[in-house]
Protein backbone atom coordinates (compact mmCIF):
# COMPACT_ATOMS: atom_id res chain seq x y z
CA UNK A 1 0.00 0.00 0.00
CA UNK A 2 2.84 2.31 0.92
CA UNK A 3 4.68 1.43 -2.30
CA UNK A 4 1.56 2.13 -4.30
CA UNK A 5 1.19 5.50 -2.60
CA UNK A 6 4.79 6.46 -3.37
CA UNK A 7 4.35 5.27 -6.94
CA UNK A 8 1.31 7.50 -7.32
CA UNK A 9 3.20 10.51 -5.99
CA UNK A 10 6.17 9.84 -8.26
CA UNK A 11 3.83 9.56 -11.21
CA UNK A 12 2.25 12.89 -10.28
CA UNK A 13 5.67 14.57 -10.08
CA UNK A 14 6.66 13.19 -13.49
CA UNK A 15 3.36 14.32 -14.99
CA UNK A 16 4.20 17.89 -14.05
CA UNK A 17 6.92 17.80 -16.73
CA UNK A 18 4.96 16.06 -19.49
CA UNK A 19 4.46 19.34 -21.35
CA UNK A 20 7.64 21.40 -20.93
CA UNK A 21 6.25 24.56 -22.52
CA UNK A 22 3.13 24.54 -20.39
CA UNK A 23 5.11 23.75 -17.26
CA UNK A 24 7.48 26.62 -17.89
CA UNK A 25 4.64 29.07 -18.52
CA UNK A 26 2.78 27.99 -15.39
CA UNK A 27 5.92 28.20 -13.25
CA UNK A 28 6.70 31.71 -14.49
CA UNK A 29 3.18 32.95 -13.75
CA UNK A 30 3.11 31.21 -10.38
CA UNK A 31 6.54 32.58 -9.47
CA UNK A 32 5.31 36.12 -10.09
CA UNK A 33 2.31 35.47 -7.86
CA UNK A 34 4.35 33.85 -5.10
CA UNK A 35 7.06 36.51 -5.42
CA UNK A 36 4.39 39.16 -4.86
CA UNK A 37 3.15 37.20 -1.82
CA UNK A 38 6.66 37.21 -0.33
CA UNK A 39 7.23 40.88 -1.14
CA UNK A 40 3.88 41.87 0.42
CA UNK A 41 4.55 39.77 3.52
CA UNK A 42 7.95 41.45 3.94
CA UNK A 43 6.52 44.92 3.24
CA UNK A 44 3.69 44.47 5.71
CA UNK A 45 6.10 43.24 8.38
CA UNK A 46 8.48 46.15 7.77
CA UNK A 47 5.68 48.71 7.95
CA UNK A 48 4.20 47.06 11.06
CA UNK A 49 7.60 47.24 12.75
CA UNK A 50 7.90 50.90 11.79
CA UNK A 51 4.42 51.66 13.16
CA UNK A 52 5.46 50.03 16.45
CA UNK A 53 8.62 52.17 16.40
CA UNK A 54 6.59 55.35 15.87
CA UNK A 55 4.30 54.49 18.75
CA UNK A 56 7.12 53.57 21.11
CA UNK A 57 9.79 56.15 20.32
CA UNK A 58 8.56 58.86 17.96
CA UNK A 59 4.91 59.69 18.45
CA UNK A 60 5.30 59.64 22.21
CA UNK A 61 6.45 63.12 23.18
CA UNK A 62 4.82 65.81 25.29
CA UNK A 63 6.08 69.41 25.11
CA UNK A 64 6.08 71.39 28.35
CA UNK A 65 6.70 75.15 28.47
CA UNK A 66 5.99 77.91 30.99
CA UNK A 67 2.43 79.19 30.72
CA UNK A 68 2.37 82.03 28.20
CA UNK A 69 5.91 81.40 26.95
CA UNK A 70 7.06 79.60 23.81
CA UNK A 71 10.34 79.65 21.91
CA UNK A 72 11.67 82.88 23.42
CA UNK A 73 8.39 84.72 22.93
CA UNK A 74 5.67 85.61 25.39
CA UNK A 75 6.03 86.00 29.13
CA UNK A 76 5.22 84.30 32.40
CA UNK A 77 7.39 82.53 34.94
CA UNK A 78 10.01 79.89 34.21
CA UNK A 79 9.45 76.32 35.29
CA UNK A 80 11.82 74.75 37.82
CA UNK A 81 13.90 71.59 37.84
CA UNK A 82 12.18 70.57 41.09
CA UNK A 83 8.77 70.78 39.46
CA UNK A 84 9.98 68.87 36.41
CA UNK A 85 11.35 66.17 38.70
CA UNK A 86 7.74 65.36 39.57
CA UNK A 87 7.05 64.79 35.87
CA UNK A 88 9.61 61.97 35.71
CA UNK A 89 7.63 60.02 38.31
CA UNK A 90 4.37 60.37 36.37
CA UNK A 91 2.90 57.14 35.01
CA UNK A 92 4.10 56.18 31.49
CA UNK A 93 6.77 58.94 31.46
CA UNK A 94 10.18 57.42 30.65
CA UNK A 95 12.44 60.48 30.37
CA UNK A 96 12.24 64.26 30.61
CA UNK A 97 14.73 66.45 28.73
CA UNK A 98 14.85 70.03 30.05
CA UNK A 99 16.34 73.16 28.53
CA UNK A 100 16.86 76.83 29.31
CA UNK A 101 17.24 79.32 26.45
CA UNK A 102 18.71 82.80 26.56
CA UNK A 103 20.12 85.38 24.16
CA UNK A 104 23.61 86.80 24.48
CA UNK A 105 23.99 90.42 23.39
CA UNK A 106 27.30 92.07 22.52
CA UNK A 107 27.57 93.36 26.10
CA UNK A 108 27.27 89.86 27.53
CA UNK A 109 29.66 87.90 25.33
CA UNK A 110 32.72 88.24 23.15
CA UNK A 111 31.03 86.13 20.48
CA UNK A 112 29.88 87.83 17.31
CA UNK A 113 26.83 86.41 15.55
CA UNK A 114 27.48 84.74 12.20
CA UNK A 115 24.07 85.89 10.96
CA UNK A 116 23.66 89.36 9.49
CA UNK A 117 20.47 91.06 10.70
CA UNK A 118 19.27 92.11 7.27
CA UNK A 119 15.80 93.57 6.84
CA UNK A 120 14.17 90.85 8.95
CA UNK A 121 16.52 91.25 11.89
CA UNK A 122 16.37 95.04 11.87
CA UNK A 123 12.59 94.98 11.59
CA UNK A 124 12.40 92.60 14.51
CA UNK A 125 14.65 94.84 16.56
CA UNK A 126 12.54 97.92 15.81
CA UNK A 127 9.31 96.15 16.70
CA UNK A 128 10.72 94.70 19.90
CA UNK A 129 12.15 98.00 21.17
CA UNK A 130 15.74 96.71 21.22
CA UNK A 131 18.29 99.52 21.21
CA UNK A 132 20.38 99.81 18.08
CA UNK A 133 24.08 99.94 18.70
CA UNK A 134 26.53 101.96 16.60
CA UNK A 135 30.27 102.39 16.77
CA UNK A 136 31.20 105.69 18.50
CA UNK A 137 32.79 107.08 15.35
CA UNK A 138 29.49 106.73 13.44
CA UNK A 139 27.39 108.71 15.92
CA UNK A 140 27.35 111.91 13.84
CA UNK A 141 27.48 110.20 10.49
CA UNK A 142 24.68 111.18 8.13
CA UNK A 143 22.44 108.40 6.93
CA UNK A 144 21.62 107.80 3.29
CA UNK A 145 18.77 110.30 3.38
CA UNK A 146 21.19 113.08 4.42
CA UNK A 147 19.04 114.31 7.31
CA UNK A 148 21.97 114.48 9.71
CA UNK A 149 20.67 111.73 12.03
CA UNK A 150 23.04 109.01 13.26
CA UNK A 151 23.03 105.74 11.39
CA UNK A 152 22.34 102.95 13.85
CA UNK A 153 23.10 99.26 13.27
CA UNK A 154 21.67 96.25 15.07
CA UNK A 155 23.89 93.40 16.23
CA UNK A 156 22.17 90.02 16.19
CA UNK A 157 22.21 88.24 19.56
CA UNK A 158 23.63 84.75 19.93
CA UNK A 159 21.26 82.00 21.07
CA UNK A 160 22.56 80.03 24.05
CA UNK A 161 20.76 76.96 25.35
CA UNK A 162 21.38 74.86 28.40
CA UNK A 163 20.27 71.24 28.01
CA UNK A 164 20.01 68.27 30.34
CA UNK A 165 20.83 65.79 27.54
CA UNK A 166 22.72 65.75 24.25
CA UNK A 167 21.52 62.31 23.15
CA UNK A 168 19.38 63.48 20.23
CA UNK A 169 20.43 65.52 17.21
CA UNK A 170 17.07 67.28 17.30
CA UNK A 171 18.04 68.89 20.62
CA UNK A 172 20.50 70.90 18.54
CA UNK A 173 17.79 71.83 16.05
CA UNK A 174 18.83 69.27 13.47
CA UNK A 175 17.57 66.14 11.77
CA UNK A 176 21.11 64.85 11.39
CA UNK A 177 23.99 66.31 13.38
CA UNK A 178 27.64 66.10 12.35
CA UNK A 179 30.47 66.77 14.78
CA UNK A 180 33.15 68.54 12.76
CA UNK A 181 35.57 68.67 15.68
CA UNK A 182 35.49 67.47 19.25
CA UNK A 183 32.36 66.05 20.83
CA UNK A 184 29.35 66.85 22.97
CA UNK A 185 29.82 67.88 26.59
CA UNK A 186 28.65 65.94 29.63
CA UNK A 187 25.17 67.44 30.08
CA UNK A 188 24.91 66.20 33.67
CA UNK A 189 28.05 68.02 34.76
CA UNK A 190 28.05 71.69 35.77
CA UNK A 191 31.15 72.83 33.88
CA UNK A 192 32.03 75.81 31.70
CA UNK A 193 32.13 73.70 28.56
CA UNK A 194 30.26 74.53 25.38
CA UNK A 195 29.39 73.11 21.98
CA UNK A 196 29.03 75.73 19.26
CA UNK A 197 27.71 75.72 15.72
CA UNK A 198 30.12 75.71 12.79
CA UNK A 199 28.93 79.12 11.57
CA UNK A 200 29.62 80.73 14.93
CA UNK A 201 33.00 78.98 15.17
CA UNK A 202 34.07 80.22 11.74
CA UNK A 203 32.90 83.78 12.41
CA UNK A 204 34.84 83.96 15.68
CA UNK A 205 37.88 81.88 14.60
CA UNK A 206 37.24 79.30 17.31
CA UNK A 207 38.46 75.71 17.41
CA UNK A 208 38.18 72.94 19.98
CA UNK A 209 40.04 74.16 23.05
CA UNK A 210 39.41 77.85 22.30
CA UNK A 211 37.70 80.02 24.89
CA UNK A 212 35.16 82.84 24.85
CA UNK A 213 33.36 84.81 27.51
CA UNK A 214 29.69 84.88 28.39
CA UNK A 215 28.05 86.44 31.46
CA UNK A 216 31.56 87.46 32.56
CA UNK A 217 32.78 83.84 32.70
CA UNK A 218 35.23 81.99 30.47
CA UNK A 219 33.84 79.01 28.55
CA UNK A 220 35.83 76.37 26.67
CA UNK A 221 34.78 74.99 23.31
CA UNK A 222 34.72 71.17 23.51
CA UNK A 223 32.84 70.47 20.29
CA UNK A 224 31.91 72.12 16.99
CA UNK A 225 28.85 70.74 15.21
CA UNK A 226 27.16 71.19 11.86
CA UNK A 227 23.37 71.08 12.19
CA UNK A 228 22.73 71.61 8.50
CA UNK A 229 20.97 74.97 8.89
CA UNK A 230 22.20 78.52 9.42
CA UNK A 231 20.19 79.33 12.56
CA UNK A 232 21.28 76.25 14.52
CA UNK A 233 24.89 76.75 13.43
CA UNK A 234 24.83 80.17 15.12
CA UNK A 235 23.98 78.74 18.53
CA UNK A 236 25.81 77.80 21.71
CA UNK A 237 24.90 74.81 23.87
CA UNK A 238 26.04 74.25 27.45
CA UNK A 239 24.93 72.00 30.32
CA UNK A 240 21.62 73.09 31.81
CA UNK A 241 23.08 73.60 35.30
CA UNK A 242 25.87 75.72 33.82
CA UNK A 243 23.52 78.16 32.10
CA UNK A 244 21.30 78.34 35.17
CA UNK A 245 24.35 79.34 37.21
CA UNK A 246 25.93 81.75 34.72
CA UNK A 247 22.68 83.56 33.91
CA UNK A 248 21.66 83.76 37.57
CA UNK A 249 18.53 81.71 36.95
CA UNK A 250 18.91 78.87 39.47
CA UNK A 251 16.62 75.93 38.69
CA UNK A 252 14.94 77.76 35.76
CA UNK A 253 13.66 75.81 32.73
CA UNK A 254 12.01 77.32 29.66
CA UNK A 255 11.18 74.12 27.77
CA UNK A 256 10.98 70.40 28.43
CA UNK A 257 10.08 67.27 26.52
CA UNK A 258 8.60 64.24 28.24
CA UNK A 259 8.92 60.90 26.43
CA UNK A 260 6.11 58.38 26.95
CA UNK A 261 6.48 54.60 26.77
CA UNK A 262 3.94 54.39 23.92
CA UNK A 263 1.78 56.78 21.94
CA UNK A 264 -1.17 54.66 23.06
CA UNK A 265 -0.63 56.16 26.53
CA UNK A 266 -0.08 59.72 25.27
CA UNK A 267 -3.52 61.05 26.21
CA UNK A 268 -3.41 59.59 29.72
CA UNK A 269 0.11 60.90 30.37
CA UNK A 270 -0.82 64.36 29.05
CA UNK A 271 -3.79 64.53 31.43
CA UNK A 272 -1.59 63.43 34.34
CA UNK A 273 1.07 66.06 33.56
CA UNK A 274 -1.57 68.79 33.32
CA UNK A 275 -2.60 67.81 36.83
CA UNK A 276 1.02 67.99 38.03
CA UNK A 277 1.74 71.43 36.53
CA UNK A 278 -1.70 72.99 36.78
CA UNK A 279 -1.74 76.53 35.37
CA UNK A 280 2.04 76.86 35.56
CA UNK A 281 2.70 75.26 32.18
CA UNK A 282 1.32 74.96 28.68
CA UNK A 283 1.31 71.29 27.74
CA UNK A 284 0.80 69.82 24.30
CA UNK A 285 1.48 66.39 22.90
CA UNK A 286 2.47 64.99 19.54
CA UNK A 287 -0.71 62.93 19.09
CA UNK A 288 -1.89 64.75 15.98
CA UNK A 289 1.55 64.59 14.40
CA UNK A 290 1.91 60.94 15.43
CA UNK A 291 -1.43 60.14 13.84
CA UNK A 292 -0.33 61.97 10.70
CA UNK A 293 2.78 59.79 10.59
CA UNK A 294 1.09 56.49 11.43
CA UNK A 295 -1.92 56.95 9.17
CA UNK A 296 -0.07 56.65 5.83
CA UNK A 297 1.91 53.71 7.19
CA UNK A 298 -1.31 51.97 8.17
CA UNK A 299 -2.60 52.68 4.67
CA UNK A 300 0.49 51.01 3.22
CA UNK A 301 -0.08 48.04 5.54
CA UNK A 302 -3.64 47.65 4.26
CA UNK A 303 -2.50 47.89 0.65
CA UNK A 304 0.09 45.18 1.34
CA UNK A 305 -2.56 42.97 2.94
CA UNK A 306 -4.99 43.35 0.03
CA UNK A 307 -2.18 42.73 -2.45
CA UNK A 308 -1.17 39.64 -0.48
CA UNK A 309 -4.70 38.27 -0.58
CA UNK A 310 -4.97 39.10 -4.27
CA UNK A 311 -1.70 37.30 -5.03
CA UNK A 312 -2.85 34.22 -3.11
CA UNK A 313 -6.18 34.17 -4.94
CA UNK A 314 -4.41 34.66 -8.28
CA UNK A 315 -2.05 31.76 -7.58
CA UNK A 316 -4.91 29.48 -6.54
CA UNK A 317 -6.90 30.38 -9.67
CA UNK A 318 -3.87 29.70 -11.88
CA UNK A 319 -3.44 26.23 -10.42
CA UNK A 320 -7.20 25.64 -10.51
CA UNK A 321 -7.51 26.46 -14.20
CA UNK A 322 -4.37 24.50 -14.99
CA UNK A 323 -5.54 21.38 -13.19
CA UNK A 324 -9.04 21.65 -14.68
CA UNK A 325 -7.46 21.77 -18.12
CA UNK A 326 -5.19 18.81 -17.32
CA UNK A 327 -8.08 16.73 -15.94
CA UNK A 328 -10.11 17.37 -19.10
CA UNK A 329 -7.15 16.39 -21.27
CA UNK A 330 -6.66 13.15 -19.36
CA UNK A 331 -10.24 11.95 -19.07
CA UNK A 332 -9.43 8.78 -21.00
CA UNK A 333 -6.33 8.16 -18.89
CA UNK A 334 -8.37 8.63 -15.71
CA UNK A 335 -11.04 6.29 -17.07
CA UNK A 336 -8.45 3.59 -17.78
CA UNK A 337 -6.97 3.95 -14.28
CA UNK A 338 -10.43 3.60 -12.75
CA UNK A 339 -11.20 0.61 -14.98
CA UNK A 340 -8.15 -1.27 -13.71
CA UNK A 341 -9.10 -0.62 -10.11
CA UNK A 342 -7.56 2.73 -9.12
CA UNK A 343 -9.65 4.52 -6.51
CA UNK A 344 -10.73 8.15 -6.72
CA UNK A 345 -8.40 8.93 -3.81
CA UNK A 346 -5.39 7.39 -5.57
CA UNK A 347 -6.03 9.36 -8.74
CA UNK A 348 -6.70 12.57 -6.76
CA UNK A 349 -3.42 12.06 -4.89
CA UNK A 350 -1.57 11.87 -8.18
CA UNK A 351 -3.05 15.15 -9.42
CA UNK A 352 -2.46 16.87 -6.07
CA UNK A 353 1.20 15.77 -6.26
CA UNK A 354 1.37 17.29 -9.74
CA UNK A 355 -0.16 20.55 -8.50
CA UNK A 356 2.23 20.70 -5.55
CA UNK A 357 5.19 20.08 -7.87
CA UNK A 358 4.20 22.97 -10.12
CA UNK A 359 3.65 25.21 -7.10
CA UNK A 360 6.97 24.18 -5.54
CA UNK A 361 8.79 25.16 -8.73
CA UNK A 362 6.98 28.48 -8.66
CA UNK A 363 7.95 28.86 -4.99
CA UNK A 364 11.66 28.37 -5.72
CA UNK A 365 11.71 30.98 -8.47
CA UNK A 366 9.24 33.27 -6.68
CA UNK A 367 11.32 33.31 -3.50
CA UNK A 368 14.24 34.83 -5.38
CA UNK A 369 11.96 37.37 -7.04
CA UNK A 370 10.29 38.23 -3.73
CA UNK A 371 13.58 38.76 -1.90
CA UNK A 372 14.89 40.99 -4.68
CA UNK A 373 11.68 43.00 -4.99
CA UNK A 374 10.66 43.32 -1.31
CA UNK A 375 12.63 46.50 -0.49
CA UNK A 376 11.92 48.36 -3.78
CA UNK A 377 8.21 47.56 -3.50
CA UNK A 378 8.12 48.67 0.13
CA UNK A 379 9.89 51.93 -0.69
CA UNK A 380 7.53 52.54 -3.60
CA UNK A 381 4.50 52.00 -1.37
CA UNK A 382 5.85 54.38 1.27
CA UNK A 383 7.15 57.12 -1.06
CA UNK A 384 3.83 58.90 -1.57
CA UNK A 385 2.93 58.78 2.11
CA UNK A 386 6.38 60.08 3.08
CA UNK A 387 5.85 63.44 1.39
CA UNK A 388 2.49 64.12 3.01
CA UNK A 389 3.61 62.97 6.46
CA UNK A 390 6.72 65.16 6.26
CA UNK A 391 4.58 68.22 5.54
CA UNK A 392 2.39 67.45 8.54
CA UNK A 393 5.31 66.97 10.93
CA UNK A 394 7.79 69.71 10.11
CA UNK A 395 10.15 70.60 12.93
CA UNK A 396 9.04 73.71 14.75
CA UNK A 397 10.99 76.52 16.29
CA UNK A 398 9.46 76.18 19.72
CA UNK A 399 12.24 74.41 21.52
CA UNK A 400 13.85 70.96 21.63
CA UNK A 401 10.57 69.18 22.30
CA UNK A 402 8.88 70.17 19.08
CA UNK A 403 12.07 69.95 17.04
CA UNK A 404 12.77 66.49 18.40
CA UNK A 405 9.43 65.09 17.32
CA UNK A 406 9.51 66.86 13.98
CA UNK A 407 12.88 65.39 13.08
CA UNK A 408 12.03 61.92 14.33
CA UNK A 409 8.63 61.79 12.62
CA UNK A 410 10.23 62.67 9.28
CA UNK A 411 12.82 59.96 9.75
CA UNK A 412 10.19 57.42 10.80
CA UNK A 413 8.80 57.00 7.31
CA UNK A 414 12.09 57.10 5.47
CA UNK A 415 14.55 54.36 4.65
CA UNK A 416 12.17 51.51 5.43
CA UNK A 417 13.93 48.33 4.41
CA UNK A 418 12.06 45.05 4.11
CA UNK A 419 13.90 41.89 5.04
CA UNK A 420 12.80 38.35 4.21
CA UNK A 421 13.41 36.22 7.28
CA UNK A 422 12.63 32.63 8.11
CA UNK A 423 9.19 33.57 9.37
CA UNK A 424 8.33 35.15 6.02
CA UNK A 425 9.69 32.13 4.14
CA UNK A 426 7.67 29.72 6.28
CA UNK A 427 4.54 31.78 5.72
CA UNK A 428 5.29 31.77 1.99
CA UNK A 429 5.66 27.98 2.06
CA UNK A 430 2.30 27.73 3.80
CA UNK A 431 0.80 30.04 1.19
CA UNK A 432 2.20 27.85 -1.59
CA UNK A 433 0.62 24.76 -0.03
CA UNK A 434 -2.71 26.59 0.24
CA UNK A 435 -2.44 27.55 -3.44
CA UNK A 436 -1.69 23.97 -4.45
CA UNK A 437 -4.39 22.35 -2.31
CA UNK A 438 -7.13 24.86 -3.11
CA UNK A 439 -6.19 24.85 -6.78
CA UNK A 440 -6.44 21.07 -7.00
CA UNK A 441 -9.65 20.71 -4.93
CA UNK A 442 -12.13 21.30 -7.75
CA UNK A 443 -10.26 19.08 -10.24
CA UNK A 444 -10.34 16.36 -7.61
CA UNK A 445 -14.14 16.58 -7.56
CA UNK A 446 -14.17 16.39 -11.35
CA UNK A 447 -12.08 13.23 -11.18
CA UNK A 448 -14.52 11.56 -8.79
CA UNK A 449 -17.37 12.22 -11.22
CA UNK A 450 -15.64 10.61 -14.20
CA UNK A 451 -17.08 7.19 -15.01
CA UNK A 452 -14.72 4.78 -16.81
CA UNK A 453 -17.26 3.68 -19.46
CA UNK A 454 -18.21 7.26 -20.34
CA UNK A 455 -14.55 8.31 -20.50
CA UNK A 456 -13.69 5.47 -22.84
CA UNK A 457 -16.78 6.06 -25.01
CA UNK A 458 -16.13 9.82 -25.27
CA UNK A 459 -12.76 9.13 -26.82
Amino acid sequence: MKGSSMSTIRRGIKNAFRNTLRTGSIVIILSLSIGLVIAMLAARQAVSDRIAFVKSSVGNTISISPAGFRGGEGGGEALTTDLLAKATSTAHVTTVVSSLSDRLTSTETTLVSSIEPGSLGNRRAENSGVDFRAPPESTNRQNSSGNGQATRTFTMPVQITGVSSTASASIFGSNSLTWKNGQAFDAEKDANNAAIGSGLATKNNLTVGSTFTAYGATLTVVGIYDAGNTFANNSVYVPLATLQRLSAQPGAVTAATASIDSSDNLAAATAALKTVFGDKADISNSQDAADATVKPLESVSRIALFSLIGALVAGAVIILLTMVMIVRERRREIGVMKAIGASNFTIMRQFVAEAITLTALGLVVGTGLGIAASTPITEALVTNSSASATQNTRPGGFGPGVRRFGAASQQAIRNIEASVGWQTLLLSLGAALVIAIVGSAVPSLLISNIKPAEAMRSE
